[in-house]
């Protein structure tokens, strides 16, 4: 599994508002989440995304509601991993459920900066910002959570 995109990078202490403001929340429409992914911090994200992206965000990313539109938006915006110094604890486990791709990895945080080319090897862990040469290293995730993201979501994984 890899990722291959360029970087948009954001701050210390993301919270759900932000990557998808309250006033959209009447829809479960995952398009419609994503034209507005990040709009309140980045009005010009949703026209810079291609898929196969990556998101930088600094400390504490995904704080605040346990909401999962935030990483529905995400990945809907065709962003294919999320990488941070640390994620609020139940933003990690709902981006996990629903098939985002995150990885902490504060080195590689501090070390790509926005428009960065940026290449993800998910099995080894290994985060490789083109642009500068320089290679970090996130601990790869374990192969439950490689089959949940591989399949889309937790539900699409469970066997019948």
């Amino acid at each position: 599994m890899n990722a291959h995109g360029f970087a948009h990078k954001y701050g210390n202490n993301v919270d759900t508002d932000v990557i998808i403001p309250a006033r959209y929340l009447n829809t479960a429409d995952h398009k419609e989440l994503a034209a507005h992914c990040m709009e309140d911090i980045d009005k010009e994200f949703v026209n810079k995304v291609n898929n196969g992206d990556i998101m930088i965000g600094g400390a504490n990313f995904g704080c605040g509601s346990s909401r999962e539109h935030a990483p529905i938006a995400i990945k809907e915006s065709g962003i294919a991993c999320v990488i941070a110094k640390s994620f609020a604890r139940i933003f990690y486990r709902n981006s996990i459920n629903i098939g985002l791709a995150i990885l902490e990895c504060p080195e590689a945080s501090e070390g790509i900066e926005n428009g960065d080319e940026v290449k993800i090897d998910f099995d080894n862990g290994v985060i490789t910002n083109v642009t500068s040469g320089k290679e970090f290293k996130a601990q790869p995730f374990p192969p439950f959570i490689k089959e949940i993201i591989a399949k889309n979501g937790l539900l699409n994984s469970i066997k019948k």
